[in-house]
C-alpha cells in the first residue's frame, strides 16, 4: 500500500530517461504527470531544473543536505561518466588533437613535398650517404620535429628526389649561363678512392651586376686513355653539352701536365698556366740540394717520431708548459703542397727548445735532435718561403678577380720578397734566386704576358703600371682594338632608334628632353676610332683605385662611364689565376667517394658532386 493511501506523503517517482546519479535525490510527484516540479526527497522542496538541468540539483545538496551532497559525488566519482556525451568539452579537444596529430600527411600534401625538399638538400649540400634517412637517430630527430611526416624510403631519395633535384639546378644553371657573353674554365684529372678516372670542368664570369660566378659544370667519368687527343675531345663535348660555344672562351687555366697542355693546343684555346702549381714547382727545383734534403729529412722523422707515441706527446705539452712556449703540436708535410713544408719546418723552429728537451732524455731518439748546421739550413728555407705562403692562398680564391695579381705579384717577388740581400745567409739567396729565375722563364712566353698584362691593365688598381715601357704602345692598340669590335653587333642605341622609326599607335605629347635628343642625332658625331681612343685615355688618366678596393665594385659604378671598356673588363677578369677550382671539385669528390660509399656509380658521382658545389 501506498504512503499517500495510508495517509502519509506521497512518493516521489524517478525523472524519465534519467541517467545523472543527482536524480537519485530528487524525484516527481505521482500526480504530476508531466514532471515539471522537481521535488528534493529529503526536504520535499520544489527545486528549479529547467529541461533537466542538474546544477540547480547539485546546489541545492551542497547548501541544505551536505551529507547527501557528499555522498553524490563519491558515487559520480566512482561511476564515472554514464553516457559518452556527457564527456567534457576539453577532454573532447584533446582526443580530437590526439587523433589530428596521428594522422600523416598524405605523400601529396605541401607540408610532405617541403620537408622531403629539405631533407633532399641537406643530402646533397652537406655530401651525406643517402642511407642517412634510415638511421634511427635521424628518423627520432625528423619524428620528435613533426610527428605526421613519414620519411619516404632510401630508394626514393636516391631515384626519385636526387635526380630531380639535379635536373631543375641543372636547368637554372643552363639559363643562367646561357646569356655569358664571354667566361673562363678549369679543367683537371682525377682518379677516385676506387682509381675510377674523372674530368672536371668549373666555369668562371662576371654577370650584369659584375659579381664574380663559379660553377662546377660536370665530374664526368673519364675511362679513355688520358691523352691529349681524348682529352681535348672530352672538354669539347663538355662545353656542347652546356651549348658553350668555344669562341666565347676567354682562357682555360690548368696544371702543367702535358697531355693537359697538349689537348688546350689540339682545341686551339688560350691557356694559362696554374700560378699555384707553377710556384710549387719553382720550389721544388730551389729545393734541390744535398744540405736541404738532409735537414728536411731530419724533420720529418723527427715529426713522425712524436705523431705516432703519445708518451712524446705528453712530454712535449709538459716541455711547453715549462719553457712557456705556445702549446702547439708538430704539423705534417703533404708532398704535393709545398705550403706544409714551410708549416713544418716553421713549427719545429717554434718548438726547438721543447723538443730538444724531450729527446735528450731518450737515448734511442737523441740523434733525432737538429744539429745548428741543420737549424741553420732550415731557418734559410723558413726565411726564403715564409713571405710567399700569403700569396698562394690569394690568387686561388674564386670569388674575387685574381688574374690581375700575377704580373704585380711577380714584380713584387723580383723587387723586394725575392731579391738577393747581404742580409741573409747565402743559402737563403740561393733559394731566392732560383725560385724567381724560374718563374720568370716560364712566364715570359708572349702569348701568356699579353693576357696578363691585359688583364692588370683593366683593373683600376693597376692599369699600365706594371707593363714594360715596350709594352705599353701594343697593349693600349689591343685595347682599342677590341673595344671597337665589341660595337660591330647591335648596340642599345640602335635598338632604339629603330624603335623611334617605327610608327607608333598612341601619340605621346613630347616632353622638353625631346628637342634636346634630336639636336644630339642632328650634331656631326665624333668618329668612332677617336671614340674609343678618347674613352680609353680617359680610363688612363683616371685616379687608380686603392690596392685593397674589388675592382668590380669599380666597374659596377663606371661601366656607364667606359661602356666598351667595361666589357672587356668581365672578358678578362673573369679568368682564373690558379686551378684551384677544379682541385676543390676533386677535395669534394673525396668527401663523397668515401671507404663506405666506394660502390657508388659514376654517374651518382657525377651528379651528387655538381650538387655538393652547386646548391
Amino acid at each position: 500500500m501506498s504512503r499517500a493511501a495510508s495517509g502519509g506523503e506521497e512518493q516521489l517517482v524517478p525523472r524519465k530517461g534519467s541517467t545523472s546519479i543527482v536524480w537519485g535525490f530528487f524525484g516527481f510527484a505521482e500526480s504530476d504527470a508531466d514532471q515539471k516540479a522537481v521535488l528534493c526527497k529529503e526536504c520535499r522542496r520544489v527545486v528549479s531544473a529547467p529541461q533537466g538541468n542538474t546544477t540547480n540539483l547539485f546546489n541545492h545538496l551542497k547548501k541544505h543536505h551536505k551529507p547527501k551532497y557528499d555522498e553524490c559525488m563519491k558515487a559520480k566519482a566512482n561511476a564515472g561518466p554514464q553516457n559518452p556525451r556527457q564527456c567534457s568539452a576539453p577532454a573532447q579537444a584533446t582526443i580530437t588533437a590526439t587523433l589530428h596529430r596521428a594522422t600523416p600527411y598524405p605523400s601529396t600534401s605541401q607540408r610532405h613535398a617541403e620537408i622531403t625538399d629539405a631533407i633532399t638538400f641537406y643530402l646533397a649540400k652537406d655530401m651525406c650517404p643517402i642511407n642517412t634517412v634510415n638511421n634511427e637517430g635521424f628518423k627520432s630527430m625528423v619524428k620528435t620535429l613533426d610527428k605526421k611526416y613519414v620519411i619516404p624510403s632510401r630508394n626514393y631519395f636516391s631515384k626519385v628526389a636526387l635526380p630531380a633535384l639535379y635536373e631543375k639546378r641543372r636547368g637554372e644553371i643552363e639559363r643562367e649561363i646561357t646569356a655569358v657573353e664571354y667566361f673562363a674554365t678549369t679543367t683537371d684529372l682525377w682518379s677516385s678512392r676506387t682509381m675510377e678516372p674523372y674530368l672536371s670542368l668549373t666555369i668562371h664570369y662576371i654577370d650584369d651586376d659584375f659579381t664574380m660566378k663559379s660553377r662546377c659544370l660536370q665530374t664526368s667519368f673519364f675511362p679513355q686513355d688520358h691523352t691529349g687527343e681524348a682529352i681535348a675531345q672530352g672538354l669539347r663535348e663538355a662545353l656542347a653539352s652546356w651549348s658553350l660555344p668555344e669562341e666565347r672562351q676567354v682562357c682555360i687555366t690548368t696544371d702543367n701536365g702535358s697531355n693537359v697542355v697538349k689537348a688546350a693546343s689540339l682545341n686551339k684555346w688560350m691557356r694559362l698556366q696554374c700560378f699555384g702549381h707553377r710556384l710549387h714547382l719553382a720550389i721544388e727545383n730551389a729545393m734541390k740540394d744535398p744540405r736541404i734534403d738532409r735537414a728536411v729529412g731530419i724533420c720529418k722523422k723527427l715529426v713522425s717520431s712524436f705523431s705516432y707515441s703519445w708518451r712524446r706527446k705528453k712530454e712535449l705539452a709538459r716541455a711547453q708548459k715549462e719553457l712557456k712556449l705556445p702549446e702547439h703540436g708538430l704539423k705534417t708535410e703533404c708532398p704535393t703542397r709545398w705550403g706544409s713544408r714551410q708549416a713544418m719546418i716553421e713549427r719545429v723552429l717554434e718548438q726547438q727548445r721543447a723538443i730538444s728537451q724531450v729527446l735528450s732524455s731518450d737515448r734511442k731518439a737523441r740523434h733525432l735532435i737538429p744539429s745548428w748546421q741543420d737549424t741553420e739550413i732550415l731557418e734559410a728555407i723558413h726565411k726564403s718561403l715564409h713571405p710567399l705562403t700569403e700569396f698562394t692562398d690569394a690568387l686561388s680564391s674564386e670569388k674575387y678577380v685574381s688574374v690581375s695579381f700575377v704580373k704585380p705579384v711577380l714584380h713584387l717577388f723580383s723587387s723586394s720578397i725575392l731579391k738577393v740581400n747581404d742580409d741573409v745567409s747565402e743559402l737563403t739567396n740561393t733559394i731566392r734566386k732560383k725560385i724567381l729565375t724560374y718563374l720568370e722563364e716560364k712566364y715570359k712566353d708572349p702569348e701568356t704576358q699579353e693576357l696578363l698584362d691585359m688583364a692588370s691593365a683593366l683593373d683600376p688598381r693597376f692599369k699600365l703600371r706594371y707593363a714594360s715601357e715596350d709594352r705599353v704602345e701594343p697593349i693600349q692598340a689591343r685595347l682599342v682594338s677590341e673595344m671597337a669590335a665589341s660595337e660591330q653587333g647591335p648596340s642599345d642605341g640602335g635598338t632604339a632608334d629603330r624603335a623611334e622609326d617605327t610608327p607608333s599607335t598612341s601619340k605621346k605629347k613630347k616632353t622638353l628632353g625631346s628637342f634636346f635628343k634630336v639636336t644630339e642625332r642632328a650634331s656631326p658625331a665624333h668618329p668612332p676610332h677617336q671614340a674609343v681612343a678618347s674613352e680609353l685615355q680617359s680610363y688612363l688618366q683616371c685616379a687608380d683605385l686603392d690596392s685593397e678596393e674589388n675592382p668590380l665594385d669599380w666597374w659596377r659604378e663606371h661601366q656607364r662611364v667606359y661602356p666598351r671598356l667595361s666589357k672587356l673588363a668581365k672578358k678578362y677578369l673573369s679568368i682564373p689565376a690558379t686551378s684551384a677550382p677544379s682541385e676543390r671539385v676533386f677535395s669534394t669528390g673525396g668527401n663523397i667517394v668515401t671507404c663506405l660509399r666506394s660502390s657508388l656509380k659514376p654517374e651518382s658521382v657525377d651528379r651528387l658532386v655538381f650538387l655538393a658545389k652547386n646548391l
